[in-house]
């Protein structure tokens, strides 16, 4: 069972949402992904700069 997420500075680059929020363990996580259909696209970083370059840098395959 996966916790539910609640995001906080969410910021649209693109198709692509950057959003911040707490894991398990009470530490902030970045995670970028793109809203395309099909796309599929998403990943979980320790840094607001890295997911935002990911999300600037992503090209959709679909």
């Amino acid at each position: 069972m996966t916790a539910r997420r609640r995001f906080r500075d969410r910021i649209r680059i693109g198709p692509v949402e950057v959003a911040t929020s707490y894991d398990g363990r009470g530490r902030d996580t970045h995670t970028a992904a793109c809203t395309a259909p099909r796309c599929g696209f998403s990943a979980d970083y320790s840094s607001r700069a890295a997911a935002e370059l990911a999300a600037r840098s992503h090209r959709c395959k679909a």
